[in-house]
């Protein structure tokens, strides 16, 4: 066998990372997973990205892509390829099949149903690395659909536009548009690849938005995200997020616990408005990122970001850590994480909860 750079490797990991972001959204419940083909000499001769569940995994896409030029070669891939029939087959008899001779994996699989690829293809003769690049494949696509794995829930992020000053809206109301246009296509490219957009009753009612993923002409993305509306308050015929332009989901509850319960099926979901539900996610610890959008302006006076109740002392604050920050135009994005969250989300042993769902790496049956 032909000794295998491990640059080469390490370029086709990142590959593969690249190319799950498409899963995003797509697979759910199942695992974004990339996965990149390399022949005999060590060429990219396939790629490809899980499918919706019940269709192709990431190392199948690669595989067909591949054909013939797969066998003897490399396939790398950013998570233990499934030894489980559910609505497909295992990915290690697709690999076996197609006589790839080595594989390269990022993250073992935490669920038991669907793990034991690796030694599935270790026994049959196939060269097996595990943890290549891991700590950076974990904080990519994948850290979504493995934070639900380890915890039982959804990962969750909130999403915050405001100015200097923290001021979501002037004293009169008026919040349109507090950021910029290239801040604002960077929101819809997001939702485009979220499970779903969280908003309370009260922003429903005062904004009626669309919370949909749209072009800059207003042009509807192709694939939009479930739309969910918390609270109890009565929401009346003809607001946007009842059309037909994308799903709806709404849960009567007030209580965030109840209502990541009631979207226990989904990966990725992003809590947009407003400042009191926003207050009720910090306060009750269930924030898993937060994604600041901050526009040049100071208002000095108007409607707060965040509404909360629980901290009454500085040393009550919420803590987070720095990740990223990015320029759109005028604006920054920042991306923080809880300073209380591990550095590695994959090491962690699933949750019960989680080990007990159906959904798992290969779509269920």
């Amino acid at each position: 066998m032909v000794p295998l750079p491990s640059a080469v490797v390490d370029e086709a990991m990142r590959t593969a990372v690249a190319v799950s972001e498409s899963a995003r959204g797509i697979s759910t419940p199942n695992p974004p997973v990339g996965a990149v083909i390399l022949d005999a000499e060590h060429r990219v001769v396939g790629t490809g990205a899980t499918a919706a569940p019940g269709g192709p995994h990431a190392e199948v896409v690669a595989l067909r892509e591949a054909g013939a030029a797969a066998a003897g070669g490399t396939a790398v891939v950013t998570l233990e390829p499934c030894d489980h029939t559910g609505r497909t087959g295992p990915c290690t008899q697709a690999l076996l099949a197609a006589g790839v001779a080595r594989v390269v994996h990022a993250l073992a699989d935490p669920t038991p149903t669907a793990a034991g690829g690796a030694e599935t293809l270790t026994r049959a003769g196939v060269v097996v690395e595990s943890g290549r690049l891991a700590d950076e494949v974990a904080r990519g696509p994948l850290r979504f659909w493995l934070h639900r794995q380890r915890t039982g829930r959804p990962h969750v992020t909130l999403k915050l536009a405001s100015t200097l000053d923290g001021r979501i809206a002037a004293p009169d109301g008026t919040s349109r548009w507090i950021t910029g246009p290239a801040a604002r296509a960077a929101v819809h490219a997001e939702r485009a690849r979220l499970d779903a957009i969280v908003v309370g009753t009260g922003t429903v009612l005062a904004d009626d938005p669309a919370l949909t993923a749209r072009a800059d002409d207003g042009t509807l993305a192709v694939r939009q995200p479930l739309r969910v509306v918390v609270g109890r308050r009565k929401l009346p015929a003809g607001l946007r997020v009842l059309d037909d332009t994308a799903p709806t989901r709404v849960v009567r509850e007030h209580d965030p616990q109840a209502v990541l319960a009631a979207l226990d099926d989904l990966n990725d979901v992003l809590v947009e408005g407003g400042a009191t539900l926003a207050g009720a996610f910090l306060g009750a610890d269930l924030v898993d990122r937060l994604v600041l959008y901050l526009a040049p302006t100071v208002l000095g006076a108007g409607r707060s970001a965040v509404e909360s109740t629980s901290v009454g002392t500085l040393a009550d604050a919420r803590g987070f850590r720095r990740e990223s920050v990015t320029a759109l135009g005028d604006d920054l994005r920042l991306d923080f994480v809880p300073v209380a969250v591990p550095s590695h989300p994959a090491a962690a042993p699933s949750h019960p909860a989680a080990r007990t769902q159906q959904e798992q790496t290969c779509s269920p049956e």
